[in-house]
């Protein structure tokens, strides 16, 4: 019998910590962003002629960020790496990727929508398109991308 009460009681607060983190002054209203309203603004750097979005949080500041990039058809993305796990998932068109310290293009592989990959810190990789293709990349900022060499 004392079993149940115990169970009883650590169903009843678990009830209680739900009921309450849902209706919570404190809790955070969602985030929605749809394809239309999506603020694209152009990216610099290595990311010059790329548009950037940023969905959540600030990817040069400590925190998770998720943010989207629109690639122009035929772009070319240098062999580069991220101090931190850079996350990409393809949302449309195609990306080629390919690992190394100078791009090449017989070593690329073609990544479709849907696709996603997780890039260990300091992996050295370089990217293309052939088609305008979305990413959306998130992580733990801040984040830092460095050029590696040359193409």
């Amino acid at each position: 019998m004392r079993l149940w009460h115990l169970a009883f009681a650590a169903v009843l607060a678990l009830s209680y910590g739900i009921a309450s983190a849902q209706t919570g002054a404190t809790a955070a209203a969602p985030t929605i962003v749809t394809m239309d309203t999506t603020k694209w603004m152009p990216g610099t750097g290595m990311m010059k002629g790329i548009d950037v979005a940023v969905l959540s949080g600030d990817p040069m500041k400590s925190g998770p960020y998720v943010i989207r990039l629109r690639i122009p058809a035929n772009t070319k993305i240098p062999p580069h790496y991220h101090g931190e796990v850079e996350n990409v998932t393809i949302i449309s068109g195609a990306l080629w990727v390919g690992l190394g310290d100078k791009f090449d293009e017989t070593n690329l592989k073609e990544l479709g929508p849907g696709t996603f990959v997780s890039l260990p810190a300091n992996v050295h990789h370089y990217a293309m398109t052939k088609a305008e293709t979305i990413v959306q990349i998130h992580g733990m900022g801040p984040s830092s991308m460095s050029a590696v060499g040359n193409m």
